[in-house]
């Protein structure tokens, strides 16, 4: 495949010079690095990808077990998370396509629906929109306040963080460079969402986020955890991937979280000056519903594990033998 020029976002000065520091980018190289991506792609019999312009253009309908996605700024969001090694870059997207088809109950149903949107007007997860400096990472915010569990389910939010971090892959130049921090308020967690936990849901997203996931999770900050959440929040810390285990810091309240994240990067109802968050609710909205076609086409991308050359993978070999632990049984 000729390398053409690449249909790409440029980039902010800071962000240009950590993306050539931290994860090996050079400006010229990119369109080769594409070129060949989309060349291993073709070849791939397994996997099914989108060919719009954004992805990766042209070499897939060789490809019958994988189809995935293959515009240049979703491409380029891989090779960054996998700091432009193409080994490293394969076998993330080989991963994103199969945990996403070996997880129908999570990725087969993502549309921009009523149930979507209205878990978005709850507010319960905000990505805020000043990043944690020009070349910082994004920071989101989940305050489960606002989550009514006997609305939705875990499932639910996961489904709906997923359709947001897909979204970011191809707009969000501060996650995919410089990753993404999470701020999780657990002020007033309420006994039935915690009675809902599902663990192998829990260790199976904890997998996603190391194997599949481009951009990168910097940090878990936790505040106002209540004291039958700490032990539910080591059990299912103790599920994740030793590498994101060590991210996650619990703070007492949000004093504590304020020594570390400046205040300014915190929403307005937290005292700070990124953004209100009814604002940032209404921004999120009108973004998702420009993605409303792109995920009703979603579930034609995926594996077929018949045409994998190989051996065949499944959730045992993704994900672990797992126990039959599934839910919390609380009295």
């Amino acid at each position: 495949f000729p390398a053409m020029v690449p249909d790409l976002r440029p980039l902010n000065p800071e962000l240009r010079r950590i993306a050539a520091a931290e994860l090996n980018e050079v400006e010229e190289r990119v369109p080769a690095d594409l070129a060949a991506l989309r060349d291993w792609l073709a070849k791939q019999p397994y996997l099914r990808a989108r060919q719009d312009d954004q992805f990766l253009i042209g070499f897939l309908p060789k490809q019958p077990y994988l189809r995935a996605r293959q515009d240049d700024q979703f491409l380029i969001g891989f090779l960054r998370g996998c700091k432009f090694s193409l080994e490293k870059t394969k076998s993330k997207l080989d991963h994103f396509y199969t945990i996403k088809t070996l997880m129908p109950e999570l990725f087969g149903s993502r549309l921009v629906d009523d149930k979507s949107l209205a878990l978005l007007r709850t507010g319960t997860y905000v990505r805020l929109p000043k990043p944690w400096g020009p070349g910082g990472p994004r920071l989101q915010l989940t305050n489960y306040e606002k989550f009514d569990p006997k609305q939705f389910k875990l499932l639910d939010l996961f489904r709906y963080q997923t359709m947001l971090s897909e979204q970011a892959i191809r707009e969000d130049d501060n996650s995919n460079i410089s990753g993404y921090v999470e701020i999780i308020d657990m002020a007033k967690l309420s006994l039935s969402f915690l009675a809902q936990l599902d663990f192998t849901l829990i260790k199976r997203m904890g997998v996603f986020a190391e194997k599949a996931q481009p951009t990168r999770l910097k940090g878990v900050h936790l505040i106002n955890c209540p004291k039958e959440g700490v032990a539910l929040l080591n059990l299912a810390k103790s599920l994740m991937p030793s590498k994101l285990q060590q991210r996650f810091h619990v703070y007492k309240n949000l004093e504590q979280l304020r020594e570390v994240i400046p205040i300014e990067y915190l929403p307005e109802e937290y005292g700070g000056t990124n953004g209100r968050i009814a604002d940032i609710q209404a921004e999120a909205e009108k973004q998702l519903l420009s993605y409303k076609e792109y995920f009703a086409e979603d579930s034609q991308y995926g594996v077929d594990e018949h045409l994998r050359p190989g051996k065949r993978v499944n959730a045992d070999s993704i994900f672990g033998v797992e126990g039959s632990f599934r839910k919390l049984d609380i009295d």
